[in-house]
């Protein structure tokens, strides 16, 4: 007998965008039959206009509609504090599941969660571990308290705990991004769906499927257990709705004041995959010289992976739309800093390099300056300041969200005791310039090249 797995992963704005999370729903359902597992990788509860609104609530009635079976933490999970994260997991309708997060040696949520579960699927009896990012609280300010483990010992004691308790199957349920392809090769399981990594990714490593939808609702991982492992990403389309899906959002947003129209857009503002991440993009521009506007900086930061992709923006743009970009409850600083090490901020700029497992081309977002950088030595050739060179007994300020203060992830080169204003919340900062001129953005002079 064979099992089939669907698999959605990182919803996070998708649940913005109603008529998106109806055809993920309405594809789900297609898909399903009586021998199906439906699971999540995390990262499902934020973060979103939504989901701010709502404090994460807004993803369990998503759930209640499409029912699926199984979920785990992801980093943004812990965008509330752990005791919204705990709170969430231990109202979902479905099994959420941790099996390497503690606090004080204990299993963290230990009565709201479990690390394992076992599902009945036609016949057959599937057995599935879920695991977080070991970086977690490193992301996450926000899970501060709690630690997470390599997930590779946890998944081997789970899978033994279940293969003992008569699974036909194990599946890890994961929001490990490239860890992975460590975890199917280094422990006995039948698959590896996960998340974090926003790629559509299918392969096979030891034997054992690994796949990842990308994130936004756009895709569902499909892996068939049987004889011979299957993998297969569906797009999702407008073929299949589910009315009530879109209905439910479309209410949340007017309940909200999330669908009120902030500007007008004609030339289309790309906010894929690479935009969002790549410096030069004209959406990486409209965030950071949103945080220069509102804080009279010479320069701004914005990291990758802190601008979420989407739809193009066009036509009007609503409040849920800008929040979108970037749906964070992160505050907006001005900190101040010598010419020297403003320097060796931008030097953290492409993020690409610094950090294992992601692209050479994920780089923050820049507005004020104009760097360019031998791609080929990874090193910082030029740097300038309005036009003009570092001075480094100069001193200059530079806007950022609190995330790049509070954490070292993105950039290590600033931190509080730098911090000598602040403006309120970043969002509100960038809802607020995009009301204020429909053209938005410009380009924001960070640049890397072959020096």
């Amino acid at each position: 007998m064979s099992v089939r797995l669907l698999h959605y992963s990182d919803l996070e704005t998708a649940l913005d965008e109603p008529e998106q999370c109806g055809a993920l729903a309405g594809t789900i359902e297609a898909l399903r039959d009586e021998e199906t597992v439906v699971v999540g990788s995390g990262d499902n509860t934020a973060p979103g206009a939504l989901s701010l609104e709502t404090r994460g609530r807004i993803a369990l009635s998503f759930f209640a509609l499409v029912e699926p079976d199984a979920d785990t933490f992801g980093n943004h999970d812990f965008d509330f504090g752990g005791d919204r994260a705990r709170e969430l997991a231990g109202d979902a309708p479905q099994e959420w599941l941790c099996a390497n997060a503690t606090v004080d040696g204990e299993r963290f949520a230990d009565t709201e969660t479990e690390p394992r579960t076992l599902v009945e699927a036609g016949s057959e009896r599937v057995g599935i571990v879920g695991v977080a990012h070991p970086k977690t609280a490193v992301m996450n300010p926000a899970a501060e308290g709690v630690s997470f483990e390599d997930p590779v010992p946890d998944v081997r004691a789970e899978v033994k705990r279940l293969r003992e308790d008569g699974a036909d199957y194990v599946v890890v349920i994961s929001h490990c991004g490239r860890i992975d392809e460590r975890i199917a090769a280094e422990t006995d399981v039948d698959a590896v769906v996960g998340g974090h990594v926003h790629d559509v990714h299918e392969a096979v490593v030891a034997g054992t499927a690994v796949v990842r939808p990308g994130r936004a609702g756009r895709y569902v991982s499909e892996v068939v257990l049987g004889e011979e492992t299957q993998t297969a990403v569906h797009q999702v389309d407008d073929g299949h709705v589910d009315q009530d899906v879109v209905e439910l959002l479309r209410e949340k947003h007017r309940e909200y004041g999330l669908d009120d129209v902030v500007t007008t857009v004609e030339t289309p503002i790309p906010r894929t995959e690479e935009a969002v991440t790549t410096a030069g993009s004209t959406v990486g521009s409209l965030i950071t010289d949103a945080l220069r506007w509102k804080t009279g900086a010479d320069v701004a930061l914005s990291p990758p992976g802190g601008i979420r992709s989407g739809d193009p923006l066009v036509g009007d743009v609503t409040v849920s739309d800008v929040v979108s970009l970037s749906p964070y409850e992160d505050k907006l600083a001005l900190v101040e800093l010598s010419g020297e090490r403003l320097r060796e901020a931008f030097v953290a700029v492409p993020f690409g390099y610094h950090e294992d497992g992601q692209p050479d081309r994920h780089c923050s977002h820049v507005s004020g300056a104009t760097l360019v950088w031998d791609d080929q030595a990874g090193e910082l050739v030029e740097a300038t300041v309005d036009g003009e060179p570092i001075d480094p007994e100069q001193t200059y300020t530079l806007a950022a969200d609190d995330y790049v203060i509070d954490t070292d992830h993105v950039n290590d080169a600033f931190d509080e005791d730098d911090v000598v204003e602040r403006y309120g919340l970043g969002r509100d900062a960038i809802v607020e310039y995009a009301g204020k001129s429909a053209s938005t953005a410009t380009r924001n002079g960070a640049s890397s090249g072959r020096g």
